[in-house]
């Protein structure tokens, strides 16, 4: 008689929560599929059922963790200050990546060796740069910027990861005071930067 396929949605979930907490818990160097199955409270063949291989596993906490940045983003408030809505939208993925620090290192620095994002968890990726863009294209079209909204788009994303690696690598200083500053001074010399000539 065949043995039952364990591959259930409830266990998939369970699955990917361990995984996600065990990331956050352990690092990097403590993901492995094993690990994962223990936290699961199941098997690593289940693991495997479901997900394939450690690097299916991984490109499924990628995914997931550019719906939870997606999430956060949705949230903020669109209001008529289409630059303050930028800064807030830096400051979210700075949040993001102070509360997920190795889930961020995954999304944004792919620190696995064996991991290759597939079409999917790239498109989760691009979603992000669409809000984004977005937002971007608000603010150019109130004249508060100027410039291509997604080539705007992308200059802001790639700050803020940057910045965000360099927080977490001790490159902004240690103080949280100082840290804001240079986040705030970063961000405020972009937008103003962008800024239509002549505007104050």
């Amino acid at each position: 008689m065949p043995r039952p396929k364990q591959r259930t949605p409830e266990l998939r979930d369970r699955v990917l929560d361990a995984a996600l907490g065990l990331l956050a818990r352990d690092g990097v160097a403590g993901f492995t599929a094993r690990a994962v199955a223990s936290e699961a409270a199941t098997s690593s063949p289940a693991v495997y059922e479901l997900f394939g291989d450690k690097a299916g596993l991984l490109r499924e906490v990628f995914f997931a963790g550019f719906c939870l940045l997606r999430a956060e983003l949705d949230a903020l408030p669109r209001t008529a200050d289409t630059r303050a809505d930028l800064v807030a939208l830096a400051g979210a993925y700075r949040e993001f990546g102070r509360a997920n620090p190795v889930l961020a290192q995954l999304m944004f620095a792919q620190p696995f060796a064996d991991f290759d994002p597939g079409e999917a968890e790239l498109d989760a990726g691009a979603e992000v740069r669409g809000h984004v863009v977005e937002r971007v294209r608000r603010a150019v079209e109130a004249g508060v910027l100027q410039g291509d909204p997604v080539d705007v788009a992308h200059v802001m994303v790639a700050l803020a990861q940057g910045l965000l690696a360099a927080e977490a690598g001790g490159r902004l200083g240690h103080a949280r005071g100082a840290v804001d500053r240079r986040w705030e001074l970063a961000v405020g010399a972009v937008l103003d930067g962008l800024r239509p000539s002549g505007r104050d």
